[in-house]
């Protein structure tokens, strides 16, 4: 690999870890604030209102700061992917455009609307921007998804003469087999990462001793939320998408699961170290004959190991995707426990007042961030050596005028750049949380109401 390829794949790779911190958490609190706003209709109770604009003024530094982080990381594709475009760029241009000039113009306006048109649209409407929001922001995803499903499973396309990827159908592409459960997958671990903000903020106001009626407020509607798309997460999607890998990237699959050599019965690996130079796991535990079962309903079923496929289409690096694959799993496994405890303390009245779940509660909101993060490596590094699988590979898609010296400098510079704008951001969340829901000068929409 030339210097120039791994200086660019670095930068793409830290500028899109950094970028998706912030839309995660925006698709998943437009859920939440669509339940809130919901049970406000429902039952006429302030209280939700109230905290449906507390988290919207979230959203909207989220969102800012997404778009910001964002723009940088499309212009990659031009700047140092410069052949990865010129060959691709007439099928996922329409994706790309498509989530520019309908999810992103749709959310961006409906975000206005909500924050200071509350006294203006009633309660009916208000509640109708919130649903409008949440779809332009779940949309938004569908549309990146899309991209990067035809990058994992490329259909619905024909190569020109020139050697480019011309677009036959979109209808197809945006009904790729791969992007169905792929998108479930993204969008439910982002309604993880939202529940668990909102419990943790939730339960550091019960912890404090302020916000309390709040606080029980959100750490119910975080736990209730966050179960739910915990075990989704597990099944049906990840099941699904585990199953999509096995079948259209079956090296990829044997990467993630440490399978060295093609077996029948074959093993789940829960914990082992990928041994790269005797081909084999070291220290291994696992359960005999899960991951047949898993993967094709039968517990004798020959699963390929690595052994059955060229090197030159194994993933560039085994441990890496290894690794990533099993913390995004462990840690899945974590959030279904911790929420099913803590929705069984709800049950019966007493989450409120455990401090031990009320802490762990508070202290897990990062681990959702590394679980996606995770996720998104193991789905980039599964693809690889490929930049468009089975057509295009990566060490043929960056630029060639662009050097080595050129990708530090900017890569340097997105890390000083990043790094404030990151300062900038937990400032202003953190004075948005001391302000608290119950303050009457904590959201927009208030001051734009009384305006």
């Amino acid at each position: 690999m030339s210097d120039a390829l791994l200086i660019d794949r670095l930068q793409f790779a830290f500028t899109i870890s950094y970028h998706y911190l912030f839309p995660q958490l925006t698709m998943g609190l437009s859920l939440i604030i669509v339940i809130l706003k919901g049970i406000a209709l429902w039952n006429k109770d302030e209280r939700y209102n109230r905290a449906a604009r507390f988290w919207a003024s979230i959203f909207a530094l989220n969102f800012a700061v997404g778009v910001v982080t964002g723009i940088p990381m499309e212009f990659q594709f031009g700047t140092n992917w410069a052949r990865f475009s010129k060959f691709a760029g007439g099928v996922i241009g329409q994706t790309l455009a498509m989530e520019g000039v309908f999810a992103f113009f749709l959310e961006s306006s409906v975000l206005g609307l909500f924050l200071f048109g509350e006294k203006k649209l009633g309660r009916v409407r208000h509640f109708a921007s919130a649903v409008l929001l949440f779809l332009g922001s779940w949309l938004s995803g569908y549309f990146i998804v899309a991209t990067d499903a035809w990058m994992q499973h490329p259909v619905a396309h024909a190569i020109t003469p020139e050697g480019m990827a011309r677009l036959e159908s979109l209808w197809d592409l945006l009904t790729n087999p791969w992007l169905g459960w792929q998108y479930a997958h993204t969008m439910l671990g982002a309604a993880v990462t939202g529940a668990f903000v909102v419990a943790a903020v939730g339960a550091w106001y019960l912890l404090a001793g302020r916000e309390t009626e709040y606080g029980r407020l959100f750490v119910r509607i975080g736990v209730v939320v966050g179960a739910i798309a915990s075990i989704a997460l597990l099944f049906p999607t990840g099941d699904g998408q585990g199953k999509n890998i096995a079948h259209y990237q079956p090296p990829t699959l044997a990467a993630m699961e440490g399978l060295f050599r093609t077996s029948e019965g074959a093993s789940l690996m829960i914990v082992g170290q990928p041994d790269m130079e005797q081909m084999r796991m070291d220290n291994p535990l696992h359960v005999p004959k899960l991951l047949s079962f898993l993967t094709y309903n039968r517990w004798s079923a020959e699963v390929k190991g690595l052994d059955a496929f060229p090197r030159d289409e194994w993933p560039d690096n085994i441990p890496l995707l290894y690794y990533s694959y099993h913390i995004m799993v462990g840690l899945g496994t974590i959030f279904i426990a911790v929420l099913l405890v803590c929705s069984f303390l709800l049950w019966r009245r007493r989450l409120y007042t455990s401090r031990w779940a009320l802490w762990i509660l508070m202290l897990a909101f990062p681990f959702p961030y590394i679980a996606n993060t995770a996720g998104w490596l193991t789905a980039e590094l599964g693809r690889q050596p490929w930049l468009v699988y089975g057509l295009m590979r990566t060490a043929h898609g960056n630029s060639p005028t662009v050097s080595a010296g050129n990708g530090m400098f900017t890569l340097l510079g997105f890390l000083g750049m990043y790094f404030l704008i990151g300062v900038l951001f937990l400032f202003l969340v953190i004075r948005q949380i001391n302000r608290g829901p119950g303050n009457p000068d904590s959201s927009p929409a208030d001051a734009g109401g009384r305006g």
